[in-house]
Formats: C-alpha cells, sequence, structure tokens
C-alpha cells in the first residue's frame, strides 16, 4: 500500500485526506493543531507544522512516504519541497516553492521573464517607505509579500493612506517584506492550470467577484469564464508564461490575472490548487476534472488525467451585507432544495458576531451550484442566496 504525507488537516485539506483513502492509500496527516477537522480521517497524524520546513523533512524521513502533498494553501509548499528534495521524491523545487509563495521574488521572476505585471516597489521598513514615496503614483495597491487570504491587503488613494496603511501590511507578513503596486482596473480571473512534464494543462478559467477596495475581499467564482474568445487567449497564454517563469512542473497551479484596458497582467500565483471551492467542487461541475486525484496523482509520481469528461456551468457566491451578531437564521433547507444547488454551507453560527469583511476569515457562508453554463449556475445561486434569511443585531 503506498503512502501519502499530506500537509495540513484542516477543513481545506479534508478532500484530500477522504479522496486518498478511498483510492486505498495510507494517509499520513501532519498539522499543528491535534484537533483540526481531518485528523480522525487520517490513517496516522503527526503533531508537525505544516510550515515548519524542517520538521517535516524530519517526518518525512520518519514515514518514508511515496508522495508528499497539500490542496490549497501556499506556505506548506516550502516545507513540501524541502521534503521532496531531501527524499528523491516528486515535487517542484524549493527556489519554485520560494517563487511561488513570496510575492516579490515572484514578481521578480515575471520581470526576468518579460511576464507583463504591475509597476513595484518591494519595501522591509519605514525608511526605504519614505525614500521611494516620490516614486509612486496613486492609486496604488500594497500587501505583505507572503501571506494568503486577503489579509494586509489594501488600497490605497494618497500618500497619507499609503503611510496609515503600511502598518497593516507589515503586521501581516512573516518577512516584514511589504510589496506596493499599481492599482490595477479591470476583471479579475483566475485560471486553473496542472503542469505535466513540462506540459501546462489549463483546467478552466474562472470568473471572480470580490468587494472591490479597499480589501478586495473575493465573494464569488464562476466557470467557464465568460469573457471573449479573443480575452481567454490573451489569458491563457499569459498564465502558461507566468507558471513557466517560476518553474513550476509536475504540479497543479492557481494563477491569478487582471484583465486591464492595456490587457491582461498578472496579479500572483500559487503552485496549488485553488482555495474557495474552486478546484475542489467548481472545477468538477464544470469540467468532469478531479483535479484533488491529479494532485495525489502528481504527488506519487502517476500519470494524471487531465482530459474535460463534459462542458456545464458552476457558481459560487458568499452571503454580504450582513452585520452585527448573528440573532437567527432561516431558509437553508429551502436554499438546499433550489433547483442545480449543490451545496449551503455556513461559516458563521447564531451568536457569532458578522463585521465588514477586510479578508477572507471574516466570510458568512455560501452557496455552490451547477447549471448549463456560468450565466444559469450564478443565476441559480442567486436564487437559492435570496431564500437565506439572517437576522442580526
Amino acid at each position: 500500500m503506498k503512502k501519502l504525507l499530506i500537509l495540513g488537516a484542516s477543513v481545506l485539506q479534508l478532500p484530500a485526506i477522504k479522496l486518498a483513502k478511498s483510492l486505498g492509500y495510507y494517509t499520513i496527516v501532519a498539522d499543528f493543531n491535534p484537533n483540526a477537522i481531518g485528523v480522525p480521517f487520517a490513517d496516522e497524524f503527526h503533531n508537525v507544522s505544516t510550515i515548519d520546513e524542517q520538521g517535516v523533512v524530519e517526518l518525512a524521513r520518519q514515514v518514508k512516504p511515496d508522495g508528499i502533498m497539500t490542496l490549497a494553501t501556499d506556505m506548506p509548499m516550502r516545507s513540501i519541497a524541502r521534503a521532496t528534495e531531501a527524499l528523491g521524491l516528486p515535487g517542484i523545487s524549493y527556489d519554485t516553492a520560494i517563487k511561488s509563495t513570496d510575492k516579490g521574488e515572484m514578481i521578480k521572476a515575471f520581470e526576468q521573464h518579460n511576464v507583463e505585471h504591475p509597476w513595484y516597489f518591494i519595501v522591509n521598513n519605514l525608511e526605504h517607505l519614505n525614500s521611494i514615496l516620490p516614486h509612486i503614483t496613486y492609486p496604488c495597491v500594497i500587501k505583505p509579500t507572503d501571506n494568503a487570504g486577503n489579509r494586509g491587503v489594501s488600497y490605497v488613494a494618497n500618500e497619507e493612506e499609503l503611510l496609515q496603511m503600511y502598518s497593516y501590511s507589515f503586521d501581516n507578513s512573516r518577512s516584514g517584506d511589504v510589496i506596493i503596486e499599481e492599482y490595477m482596473e479591470g476583471q479579475e480571473v483566475s485560471v486553473e492550470i496542472i503542469v505535466v512534464n513540462s506540459n501546462v494543462h489549463i483546467i478552466a478559467v474562472t470568473d471572480k467577484q470580490t468587494l472591490g477596495k479597499p480589501y478586495f475581499v473575493e465573494i464569488g467564482h464562476s466557470q467557464q469564464s465568460q469573457h471573449s474568445v479573443h480575452d481567454l487567449s490573451l489569458i491563457k497564454d499569459l498564465a502558461t508564461r507566468a507558471v513557466q517563469a517560476v518553474g513550476i512542473n509536475n504540479s497543479p497551479a492557481h494563477v491569478e490575472i487582471m484583465l486591464t484596458p492595456q490587457g491582461p497582467k498578472m496579479v500572483e500565483l500559487g503552485a496549488r490548487l485553488g482555495g474557495g471551492c474552486i478546484t475542489t467542487h467548481l472545477v468538477p461541475l464544470s469540467t468532469g476534472v478531479n483535479m484533488i486525484q491529479c494532485v495525489i496523482d502528481l504527488a506519487l509520481g502517476q500519470e494524471p488525467c487531465v482530459r474535460p469528461k463534459f462542458q456545464k456551468g458552476s457558481a459560487l457566491l458568499h452571503l454580504t451585507n450582513i452585520e452585527g451578531t448573528i440573532q437567527e437564521v432561516s431558509g437553508i433547507d429551502e436554499a438546499t432544495n433550489y433547483p442545480g444547488v449543490v451545496e449551503v454551507t455556513m461559516l458563521k453560527n447564531v451568536g457569532e458576531r458578522v463585521q465588514p469583511f477586510m479578508n477572507g476569515s471574516d466570510r458568512i457562508g455560501y452557496v455552490i451550484t451547477q447549471g448549463d453554463n456560468a450565466a444559469d449556475a450564478l443565476s441559480k445561486c442567486q436564487e437559492a442566496l435570496n431564500r437565506i434569511k439572517i437576522i442580526t443585531h
């Protein structure tokens, strides 16, 4: 029986743990939280942080897995790369892991390989920030180079706001590095990719909805993209070149792009599956491709099946415009039974406080649907959401 080491036991990794077991693999899970939701589903658990690079290497040497993987989180990729390189297992290089988790190194790689990207400055202290103030144009965006889930990300309208928001980004940076970059107007998409033996397979292009400035929290996704054939061709070309620029191979990739009036430009990418249910739920619903199994196969050195089985629409929309302490929730059953609804999930419960969205952890709940196409799926999503009533005080 092949052994698979999965970094992380949160709800994000739970689908991988369950699928790996159903495929007959011995699942070993590592997480800093012994009470994580995925722990009871694993064959074996080790209390090791997913971002403890040396700890993961030592664990891998101890349990001798046939493959190591995670799903939709960035920072464990460094630990995985360290461990796969140490044990000679399939996986991305450590250099690629850095370039795909550090936004500063990432954008430098884009620049070096002529991949379209926003202008940028990387700063790590106030003195450096003050020295570049004359060179910054507004509006712009400031964010940590090494965090996720929109933590520390903010729109900046002028110099005063930049100085105010620097501490917010700095406090959310693990390394202390912050990147200031061009604010790109346009429509955001993500590209869901599997790279096999240097061949870039684009599985889906996802249209995104965000709350916009100042924090850009994502509140909706739909597939397949409704952009024109011409724009999609440019988007796919840019995504392919971006993946190649950071050296992603035999790995998934989640590439975020802004379609601006000047054409598509890179936002950022990860050498992992897209979060927010994009690849765990929406891709299978729109294409029939099981991207989780693709990642498992790649980790074990096996050829994944990347060919779409059909073309349908899928969508996810979050509950929004709700503030205060949740007093009552109704309409969940009605929403769940609406035609085309696949899942209704509440992330906040009665008694919990809902605040204006600043990052992904502030989300309240969502609906996932399947339709004949993206527009149909989005319509069903909204109809289901309309049936959920939340009373706050």
